[in-house]
């Protein structure tokens, strides 16, 4: 599983940095993408160092967004970042990230996504789920009531609860034969000619 889950923590370390909206500074690649916001309403308070997206919330950065209904950013004062995007009764937070080089994507959902700049931590919460497709095909998912990824030493953790996606409140985890994932790398390098 871990070679499997290999690709996620690449593609959850995007989401991280963005989920919060700008990324740390002193982390940042040398020629880090702009993040634009869009949403119904934007309150910011400069004492407080923290703003507050409401309505219809998309964030964009590179090839990954976020959608919410509400999301929240605070710069704490030694400069990193504390981000939780939430949805409204009835909806999930959405998160995705595209690695064309890989021919992956990464989705998330759940009721809540949190993240901690310093930590490194980004926590999906309530009907957590995670699926990494390969050239549009699923391949490895799991789900909890709580996903969370640590950028930092590249761990990942799921916990079941109540609130879980999966049946019973267990955390479920399906993980295809990284010679799958391969084969359908080819196939779609295949098909641009580029095999």
């Amino acid at each position: 599983i871990t070679r499997s889950f290999a690709s996620f923590r690449l593609a959850l370390t995007a989401l991280c940095l963005a989920a919060a909206a700008t990324a740390h500074a002193a982390s940042a690649p040398a020629e880090e993408p702009s993040t634009v916001v869009l949403s119904d309403s934007l309150d910011y308070d400069d004492v407080k160092k923290e703003s507050v997206f409401v309505g219809n919330v998309i964030v964009t950065r590179g090839l990954m967004n976020l959608h919410a209904d509400r999301v929240t950013v605070r710069q704490l004062p030694d400069g990193t970042q504390q981000g939780v995007a939430i949805a409204n009764k009835g909806k999930l937070v959405r998160l995705r990230q595209e690695r064309p080089e890989t021919y992956e994507t990464l989705e998330g959902t759940g009721l809540r996504a949190e993240y901690d700049d310093k930590k490194g931590e980004f926590v999906l919460i309530g009907q957590a789920v995670v699926t990494r497709s390969v050239c549009g095909k699923p391949f490895d998912t799991v789900r909890g009531q709580r996903v969370r990824y640590n950028q930092n030493n590249g761990t990942y953790q799921a916990e079941g609860g109540a609130g879980s996606a999966a049946p019973d409140g267990r955390v479920r985890s399906v993980a295809e034969p990284r010679a799958k994932a391969d084969a359908a790398i080819a196939e779609c390098r295949a098909r641009e000619g580029k095999a």
